[in-house]
């Protein structure tokens, strides 16, 4: 009788058991996939809302600001700086020798833009790159802009002014980082770096500055601004200070600066390194810039 419980179990209990443990399994997965489809169904791509570049311009004054044109953007830009106001039978400058720099910048992607330009002063010829490395977003989860401008300048002075090729070139790096508080209110601050190949003892070739600005919007079209730089240095002939103020026109496509500064130089390198101005001295210019978009 033991015999043939045991043949029964063997021939007819055990793969039923087996059967059994095999539906089981293969519901179990079916579920378990069908929980995996709906949750990946259920996934639904978030969109990051960008808040609006804290300024109009790409330009605050003297300094970059955190606005990158979106990709295919061509941009012209004019910088004219006049005379000093305190100088002698000028015309509060106006007659006096002045400074001028033409550029163009075009927008290669929605975050990088490349740009060349030429100063009238030391014939400087420019190179620039700026790229948007984050942007403030309008929840909160992104409370700033920051984004990096560098250019690379190249004096075209004759030959007889260098010992070497290599003497022409300064550099300048910056990082700026914006926000924009409120529709009327945006701020900035931007730490930077400038250095040149050589430069006159007991000068250093290097310099680092801070510069805080910024925008007071006034109405849709007008804004009030403000651009200071603070350079630091240990040289005994150390640059003086920069600061700016002034006013702005925004419309579609274009931009529209003018203020009184006590740099003369366009190219920051050369304002952050050999400024002796003192704007409370009455050592200022009249100056504006141009800027259009296409």
């Amino acid at each position: 009788m033991k015999l043939y419980k045991i043949i029964f179990i063997a021939v007819f209990a055990l793969p039923m058991m087996m059967v059994a443990q095999e539906t089981k399994d293969t519901i179990a997965t079916v579920k378990e996939k069908a929980v995996v489809a709906v949750q990946q169904d259920s996934i639904v791509p978030v969109e990051v809302e960008y808040e609006r570049a804290a300024f109009d311009g790409s330009s605050l004054i003297e300094n970059q600001t955190d606005r990158v044109y979106s990709k295919g953007t061509i941009e012209m830009v004019m910088n004219h700086r006049f005379g000093l106001v305190n100088g002698t039978n000028d015309l509060i400058g106006i007659w006096a020798p002045a400074n001028i720099r033409i550029a163009l910048t075009y927008a290669i992607t929605d975050r990088i833009t490349v740009g060349v330009g030429t100063t009238k002063d030391s014939r400087l010829q420019d190179f620039s790159l700026k790229v948007a490395l984050l942007k403030q977003t309008v929840n909160g989860k992104m409370p700033v802009s920051i984004s990096y401008y560098g250019n690379a300048s190249l004096s075209a002075l004759p030959k007889e002014n260098f010992y070497h090729t290599s003497d022409r070139w300064s550099f300048f790096n910056q990082i700026i980082i914006a926000k924009r508080l409120t529709k009327a209110i945006s701020l900035q601050l931007a730490p930077s770096y400038s250095h040149y190949n050589v430069i006159d003892a007991p000068m250093n070739n290097d310099l680092f500055a801070l510069e805080f600005g910024g925008r007071l919007k006034v109405n849709s079209s007008m804004s009030i601004l403000l651009d200071v730089n603070q350079p630091f240095t240990s040289q005994e002939v150390a640059p003086k200070s920069g600061f700016s103020v002034g006013t702005e026109f925004s419309t579609v496509g274009h931009t529209f600066q003018i203020f009184i500064s006590n740099y003369r130089g366009i190219i920051n390198q050369q304002s952050n390194m050999f400024n002796q101005n003192e704007f409370f001295n009455g050592d200022f210019a009249i100056g504006f810039n141009i800027a259009r978009t296409w």
